[in-house]
C-alpha cells in the first residue's frame, strides 16, 4: 500500500494507483475529459493537472502513479489558472454553438468551462471544418472534436475495428477515419461505442425524429411504434426520471403521449425470434449439422461478420432480428386485422442500438412488398421527442394488443446472454415436450465478455457460448478458426454488455451501466407470470392463424433473411 496527502487528507491506496483515482477514492473531484480508466490514461487534455510538492511541472493525475509520502494539491491558483489555459486551447478549436450540439447540457466540456467559470475566449478560433455523408447512421463533426483520443481507443482496445486514428501532431493533430478513408469505405460495425464514449458532441448517430414527427402528423399514416427489451430499462435517463419512476407502462403513457396510433412491445417478436430461432437451432442438431449456429439478432455483429469473417456468414441463424420480424408482422397480419391497407402503417422502432439505423435501411432484410421498419430511433431520441411531455406527471398504461404480448424471456433479450438463456428455456422444451425449471440456464448470465457452458437437453448435451463486445468476438472467431473450440450454439452482441450497454443509450458520463440496466430486465422476467416464450398466447394465436408453423414457408417469408445478401 502507499500513503500520500491529497489536499490535507491522508490517502492510501494500493501500489500503481493513479492521483486521479486516489483522489476519487477520497471523494475529492478532479475533472478530466479524456480519461477512461485502463482504456484512455493518456492525459491529452491536460485538465487534470495537479501541484505535486518538490516538481516544479504540473503534472497530469490521471498518468502519474501516487508515491510513498507524496503531496498534491488539487486547487492551487497555479493549478486552476493551468486548467483554465488548457480548456480555453480545447475552446480555440471547437465548434462552440451549443445550442444545436446533441450534446447540450451532456457535454463534458460544457460542464468543466462552467466549473472553471470561464467567461471568455481569448484564442483566435480555428475548429477543424469537416465533411461527412449525413445520410450515414453514425454521424462525425470534426468541427467539434477535441482530440481526447476516447473513440481511437474504444474502437481499438474494446471493439477491435481501428476506425478512428489520430493524424498529425501539435496543434495540427486531429482524428479522422484511418488511412484518410470515407467512412462508408472502411469496416464500420456501427457498435456506437464511439459515440457513447465521446465527452462532447463530435460523434451522433444521424437524428431520424422529424420523420417520425411528420408521420403522426400526416392523417393517412397510421403509426406503430415497437420498443426493444433494453429501452425500457434505461429510458429513464433520457428524460430525467429516476429508475423507480421510469417504469416500463410509464414509458408506454410517455410514447402514446406523442399522438402515436399504437404502442407494441418489441418483447413480443423476441418471443417471436426464438420460435424460429430455436426451431432452426433444434432442426439443425437433429440433422447432425456441424459448426456453430450463430444468433442474428445484432446487426453489429451481423456487420462484423460480412466485414471481417464472410466465409462465416452462412453460420448465422436466417432469423430476422426481433425488430425486422415485428415490422413484417405488423404490415402483414396486423393490417389484415385493422382491415387496412399495409402501406397506411409507418413503423417506428425504438431501439438501443445505432446499427439498428442500418438494419432497417438494407432492402434484401425486408419483406419484398415493402419496408419492414420505416425508422429506427435510439433511447436518446425518444429522450428528445419528449422534451415538451412532463413525463413524471404521467400514469402507467398498458401495451396495445396483441403485438404487444410478451413474456419474461423477451425481456432478457436486452442483456448479455439473455437471446441464449430464452433460446435454450424453449428449445428444451421443443426437445422433451416439458418446461425445464425457469433458471435452468442461468450460467450464461453476467459481464463477462466470453462465456461457454454445456447443457443437457434431452440425450444431448448442447455447448453454447455467449460473447459481447466486438474484440472478444474476433477472439471467438479466431479461436473457431483454429479449431480451438468447438460449439453448436453461439450468441453475439457487439456491444460490451448486450443491448443494454448500447450505442444508442443514454450517456451517463464516466459510467458504464450495461451490468445495472440488464439487472433491471432480469427483474422484469421474474415478475412476469409468462417466462416462457413458445407460452406467449399472442404469438402462439399468429401461428394459429396466419403463419402456421415455426419454419413454415410463410414463416420464412416473413421471419427469415439471407444475411449473404445484405448490403454494406
Amino acid at each position: 500500500m502507499v500513503k500520500l496527502t491529497i489536499d490535507g487528507r491522508m490517502v492510501t491506496v494500493e501500489h500503481g494507483t493513479t492521483i486521479l483515482e486516489a483522489a476519487r477514492q477520497a471523494g475529492i473531484d478532479i475533472p478530466t475529459l479524456c480519461y477512461l480508466k485502463e482504456l484512455n490514461e493518456v492525459g491529452a487534455c491536460r485538465v487534470c493537472v495537479v501541484e505535486i510538492e518538490g516538481q516544479e511541472r504540473l503534472s497530469a493525475a490521471c498518468a502519474t502513479v501516487c508515491e510513498e509520502g507524496m503531496v498534491v494539491h488539487t486547487a492551487t491558483p497555479r493549478v486552476l489558472d493551468a486548467r483554465r489555459t488548457n480548456v480555453q486551447l480545447i475552446l480555440s478549436q471547437h465548434n462552440v454553438s451549443c445550442t444545436t450540439c446533441m450534446r447540450n447540457g451532456s457535454c463534458k466540456l460544457q460542464k468543466v468551462a462552467l466549473d472553471l467559470n470561464l467567461q471568455e475566449e481569448p484564442f483566435e478560433k480555428k475548429p477543424f471544418s469537416s465533411r461527412w455523408d449525413r445520410t450515414f447512421p453514425l454521424i462525425r463533426d470534426g468541427s467539434r472534436c477535441i482530440q481526447c483520443l476516447r473513440c481511437v481507443n474504444v474502437c481499438e482496445k474494446v471493439q477491435s475495428m481501428g476506425v478512428w486514428s489520430l493524424t498529425g501532431t501539435g496543434k495540427h493533430a486531429r482524428v479522422e477515419v484511418t488511412g484518410g478513408k470515407s467512412i462508408r469505405d472502411i469496416n464500420c460495425a456501427l457498435c456506437g461505442q464511439c459515440i457513447t464514449h465521446c465527452p462532447v458532441g463530435a460523434l451522433t448517430a444521424r437524428d431520424d425524429t422529424q420523420r417520425v414527427r411528420e408521420a403522426i402528423a400526416d392523417p393517412d399514416r397510421i403509426v406503430v411504434v415497437q420498443v426493444a427489451p433494453a429501452v425500457r430499462s434505461a429510458w429513464g435517463d433520457a428524460v430525467g426520471l429516476a429508475p423507480e419512476q421510469a417504469t416500463e407502462k410509464r414509458m408506454v403513457a410517455a410514447i402514446r403521449s406523442l399522438g402515436v396510433d399504437y404502442v407494441f412491445d418489441t418483447d413480443f417478436s423476441a418471443d417471436l425470434t426464438i420460435m424460429e430461432e430455436g426451431s432452426e437451432l433444434v432442426e439443425r442438431i437433429k440433422e447432425g449439422k456441424k459448426g456453430p449456429m450463430f444468433t442474428s439478432c445484432c446487426p453489429g455483429w451481423v456487420r462484423f461478420l460480412k466485414l471481417e469473417y464472410p466465409d462465416m456468414v452462412a453460420s448465422l441463424s436466417t432469423a430476422k432480428s426481433p425488430q425486422q420480424m415485428f415490422g413484417a408482422v405488423a404490415k402483414s397480419y396486423y393490417a389484415k386485422l385493422l382491415g387496412v391497407d399495409p402501406e397506411k402503417i409507418f413503423c417506428v422502432s425504438i431501439m438501443p442500438c445505432t446499427a439498428k439505423k442500418y438494419e432497417c435501411g438494407v432492402e434484401a432484410v425486408n419483406d419484398a412488398a415493402r419496408r419492414d421498419v420505416d425508422v429506427a430511433l435510439t433511447t436518446r431520441e425518444l429522450g428528445r421527442l419528449l422534451r415538451h411531455v412532463d413525463v413524471s406527471a404521467l400514469g402507467e398504461e398498458e401495451f396495445d394488443q396483441p403485438l404487444g404480448m410478451a413474456t419474461g424471456a423477451g425481456v432478457i433479450f436486452g442483456a448479455t446472454g439473455g437471446v441464449m438463456e430464452a433460446a435454450l428455456r424453449s428449445a428444451y422444451y421443443l426437445v422433451t415436450g416439458q418446461n425445464p425449471e425457469v433458471e435452468a440456464f442461468s450460467e450464461v448470465r453476467g459481464l463477462k465478455g466470453w462465456k461457454e457452458a454445456v447443457f443437457p437437453i434431452g440425450d444431448i448435451k448442447l455447448r453454447v457460448a455467449v460473447v459481447s463486445g466486438l474484440g472478444n468476438a474476433r477472439s471467438l472467431m479466431e479461436a473457431l478458426a483454429a479449431g480451438a473450440v468447438d460449439y453448436d450454439f453461439v450468441e453475439v452482441m457487439a456491444c460490451p454488455g448486450g443491448c443494454a450497454g448500447g450505442g444508442g443509450q443514454p450517456i451517463r458520463e464516466d459510467q458504464e451501466l450495461a451490468g445495472e440496466r440488464g439487472e433491471r430486465l432480469y427483474a422484469l422476467d421474474r415478475s412476469y407470470k409468462l417466462r416462457f416464450s413458445h407460452e406467449n398466447p399472442a404469438v402462439l394465436e399468429l401461428y394459429k392463424s396466419y403463419l402456421g408453423a415455426p419454419l413454415s414457408h410463410k414463416a420464412h417469408e416473413l421471419l427469415h433473411t439471407d444475411q449473404g445478401m445484405w448490403e454494406l
